[in-house]
């Protein structure tokens, strides 16, 4: 997750998502992941104070300051990096993983976060200025 002052994703020439100040969230199911990871990472985001107040602190959640989320499906943060070549055999498989990615969204949108979004298991040009720079890595493992 990035705190981004604007970001944006392309797919095939046309723009399925773009928002301005908010979060830009890559988001990656691993095997076992299920709703309840889900709602648990969207409720955490909703509250997470990562921006700015007036005296210059990370006291602010995106909701606080009237952001958005980009969510951006990426199975390759589960990579496996043991040899040379990634392997990608701890994550969803692809209908699990677009009905979490679904969910999830659902899940950011019932916190009152408005999002967009790229297209699952589409080949993506993402574009964003990281504010700060800001990133977070969240798991539900951890």
């Amino acid at each position: 997750m990035q705190r981004v002052s604007r970001a944006k994703v392309t797919v095939e020439g046309a723009v399925t998502g773009e928002i301005g100040a908010g979060l830009m969230i890559l988001v990656c199911a691993m095997q076992g992941d299920g709703e309840a990871q889900a709602e648990q990472l969207a409720a955490k985001i909703a509250k997470l104070r990562i921006f700015r107040d007036e005296a210059g602190k990370m006291n602010r959640s995106v909701k606080d300051i009237g952001g958005a989320c980009l969510i951006v499906s990426q199975f390759t943060l589960a990579a496996d990096l043991r040899g040379n070549r990634p392997g990608f055999s701890t994550a969803a498989a692809p209908d699990a993983g677009k009905r979490l990615y679904e969910y999830f969204t659902a899940r950011l949108q019932a916190e009152g976060l408005p999002t967009a979004n790229g297209i699952f298991g589409a080949d993506m040009a993402v574009e964003l200025v990281n504010d700060g720079p800001v990133t977070i890595w969240m798991d539900t493992a951890a």
